[in-house]
């Protein structure tokens, strides 16, 4: 059971480390004022109402687009060594006890002691429930 425990602990402790230090990237694609589609780790494809920069005669017109682009960037944590020169006296004490408690906290007894276990019950000479004339229908 403990070993089991143990091995539940440390794998969900890696996925800790996994998923903290993960980044990713979210696109967002606004037509207008309304998200029209997300993407999770590539770009959005959009909603196909894009407007074409378009030349004649030599003017440049261009109209603002309704549609909007935007990216948003989570990064992970990148540094893992925490050192230890940073950490104080108590927090070292209090790290240090919870140690101890948390090792010693599966700890069980080996076998149940009790204490009536050299006791022998005494010989039974007569039965008690024909002396009583007590009887169970």
């Amino acid at each position: 059971m403990k070993k089991v425990f143990h091995k539940i602990v440390s794998f969900l402790m890696a996925l800790i480390v996994l998923f903290s230090t993960l980044s990713f990237t979210i696109n967002m694609h606004y037509c207008g004022d309304t998200l029209v589609e997300t993407a999770l780790f590539h770009k959005a494809k959009g909603c196909g109402m894009e407007m074409e920069k378009s030349s004649t005669d030599g003017c440049d017109i261009s109209k603002k687009s309704c549609c909007d682009d935007k990216q948003v960037v989570i990064d992970g944590q990148d540094e893992l060594q925490l050192s230890v020169d940073k950490i104080s006296f108590e927090q070292q004490v209090f790290v240090a006890s919870l140690i101890y408690t948390y090792i010693n906290l599966f700890e069980g007894l080996d076998k149940n002691v009790s204490s009536f276990e050299e006791y022998k019950p005494p010989l039974v000479i007569r039965r008690i429930y024909k002396i009583d004339e007590t009887y169970l229908i």
